[in-house]
């Protein structure tokens, strides 16, 4: 069963800390849509914390969840970038990067250590993000006469179909996002639709 659904967040978390043998680690969730608000994110944040020592971070992007990575600043390998990446997965979020910068406290933690820090801010941060759930849309143009358009209504209706854009004059233009599960059986419905043209958009 092909997924049709994505969780991601709102709004970026609140700061927050975990504290560990004198170290400090300040994580920080964002929402994101692209490599470049990626980017700027992190220059803010080496803005922010410039006297800190890392700044490892995981994001993951597309609602198929299928773009992602980790990075561990100059941690020893896999032990800051795969624990928040490890989050992000457990959490079953995309379009985000999650963010956690480390003041070093004098004491060594060990990779096993900083396996768990990591790990703990990344969830921390995100505990504090209000979590939503999105569907996978399928975006459809439907072109038809003006007499049609009380059965065009009554299908998005039945259906429970997001209008996203309308164009009403004698030929009209309905511009339409059915979840993706449902779409192949509500392009059918237009399909055998006297009258009606419909025609998939591709994004």
């Amino acid at each position: 069963m092909e997924k049709d659904t994505y969780k991601t967040i709102l709004k970026a978390s609140e700061e927050v800390l975990f504290k560990e043998k004198g170290s400090k680690f300040f994580g920080y969730a964002f929402p994101v849509s692209s490599d470049e608000e990626v980017k700027e994110h992190i220059e803010t944040l080496k803005k922010q914390h410039h006297s800190a020592r890392h700044w490892c971070y995981a994001w993951q992007l597309g609602k198929n969840y299928e773009h992602y990575r980790a990075n561990d600043d100059g941690e020893p390998s896999n032990s800051a970038g795969m624990p928040i990446y490890g989050q992000l997965q457990s959490f079953d979020v995309t379009d985000i990067l999650v963010v956690v910068v480390r003041y070093f406290g004098g004491t060594k933690l060990g990779v096993g250590g900083l396996i768990q820090a990591y790990k703990a801010t990344a969830q921390m941060a995100l505990e504090t993000c209000k979590i939503v759930k999105r569907t996978i849309d399928e975006t459809f143009l439907l072109k038809f006469e003006y007499p049609e358009m009380n059965t065009v209504m009554r299908i998005i209706k039945d259906e429970d179909i997001k209008l996203i854009d309308q164009k009403m004059e004698l030929n009209c233009e309905f511009k339409i996002a059915v979840r993706k599960k449902e779409a192949e059986r509500v392009f059918e419905v237009f399909e055998s639709t006297y009258k009606v043209t419909v025609k998939r958009i591709e994004d």
